[in-house]
C-alpha cells in the first residue's frame, strides 16, 4: 500500500494500528489538532504525525487524496445528554463516519475500514451504542464497500478498562460496583490492530462486518476480582442494587469521574459474541489471563 489515513491514530488502539502499519513498510499519516498529543508514533518510522482539524470537510478530503485506505478509530465514551443520543455522540459516532465516507469517495480511496462497537443498534438502550449503529449505516450508506469492526471491550498496555480497575483497587479497601454482572467478553489490543491490518490489505473483507471478542466471557466483578488478584490488592467487591448502580453513575458523571448513566445503560446488553469467538483472518484469540499480568503488575 502507498498509504493509510489513520484518524484516531494517536489513541489507545490507534497507536497499534500505526505501530503493525510501520512494521509492515505501510506509510502512515495521522492528523492530530495538536502534535504533541502524537509524539509518541514520531519515533515509527512511516509514520507522518499532521496537525489539521477533521471537523472541516475540505480537510479531511485532502488528508485522504493519495490514500491507499482509511482507517476511523475515532471514539467517545461520554457524550453529553440530548436526543436521541447527546451532541458528543451525535458528532462523533454518528457524523464523522458519514463525513469520512464522502471525503474517501471523493478522493478515489478504494478501501475503508471503520471501527464501530460490539451490540451497536438503532434500537440499543444507550445513545453510545444508538449512535455507533448511525455511524455504520451513514458511512456504508457512502462506501458500501467499507469493512465494519464491532469489538467487545478492548484491553491491554495503556487501556483505560483493567487498568483503571487497579488504580481503583490501590487506593480504595472496599469496591462499590455498579453493574457487577454485567457481561463482557474482552478483546485483545494487538488482535483487534491486526484485523484492521488485514482488512486493509485482503479484497475479500471489502463490504463485510466482523465481530471481535476474545475467547472468554466475564462478569465485571469476575475482572474486577481478577484484577484485584494479579496486582496483589484483593479487596471486596460489593455489588450495588440497579437503583444504587443508577445513583452512583449519576454522582459519578456530575463530577466527570469514569461513568455515566449512559455507559451504565449500554452495559445491561451483554458485550459478548453470541457466536462464540471466531476471529476473523485466521487470528488467534488472546487469553486476558496471559496478557494482562504483564502491564497490570
Amino acid at each position: 500500500m502507498s498509504g493509510v489515513l489513520l484518524l484516531g491514530g494517536s489513541g489507545f488502539l490507534g497507536r497499534h494500528v500505526a505501530a503493525r502499519l510501520a512494521a509492515r513498510n505501510i506509510p502512515v499519516s495521522v492528523p492530530t489538532r495538536r502534535r504533541e498529543r502524537a509524539k509518541h508514533l514520531l519515533v515509527l518510522p512511516t509514520v507522518e504525525v499532521v496537525e489539521a482539524d477533521v471537523g472541516d470537510d475540505a480537510t479531511l478530503t485532502a488528508l485522504c487524496a493519495g490514500k491507499d485506505g482509511v482507517v476511523n478509530l475515532v471514539g467517545i465514551l461520554k457524550g453529553g445528554n440530548g436526543e436521541p443520543y447527546g451532541a458528543g455522540f451525535a458528532r462523533v459516532h454518528a457524523e464523522l463516519p458519514a463525513r469520512v465516507g464522502h471525503a474517501a469517495v471523493a478522493a478515489g480511496v478504494p478501501r475503508l475500514v471503520h471501527v464501530s462497537a460490539l451490540k451497536a443498534a438503532s434500537d440499543a438502550p444507550s445513545g453510545y451504542l444508538r449512535s455507533k449503529a448511525a455511524g455504520e449505516a451513514a458511512m456504508l450508506v457512502t462506501m458500501p464497500q467499507a469493512t465494519i469492526f464491532r469489538p467487545s471491550v478492548i484491553f491491554g498496555a495503556g487501556d483505560s478498562f483493567l487498568s483503571m480497575f487497579a488504580a481503583l483497587l490501590r487506593r480504595l479497601p472496599v469496591v462499590p460496583l455498579a453493574a457487577a454482572d454485567a457481561r463482557f467478553q474482552p478483546v485483545w489490543v494487538g488482535n483487534v490492530a491486526d484485523a484492521i491490518v488485514e482488512a486493509l490489505l485482503r479484497p475479500e473483507a471489502a463490504g463485510r462486518t466482523f465481530e471481535l471478542c476474545g475467547p472468554s466471557e466475564y462478569t465485571l466483578r469476575q475482572l474486577v476480582e481478577y484484577v484485584g488478584t494479579v496486582i496483589g490488592r484483593k479487596r471486596l467487591v460489593i455489588g450495588l442494587s440497579q437503583p444504587l448502580s443508577w445513583l452512583q453513575a449519576f454522582a459519578l458523571e456530575m463530577v466527570g469521574g469514569p461513568m455515566t448513566r449512559d455507559n451504565l445503560k449500554s452495559m445491561s446488553v451483554p458485550s459478548v459474541c453470541e457466536a462464540g469467538c471466531r476471529l476473523p483472518f485466521g487470528l488467534e484469540p488472546a487469553y486476558l489471563e496471559a496478557i494482562a499480568p504483564t502491564y497490570l503488575k
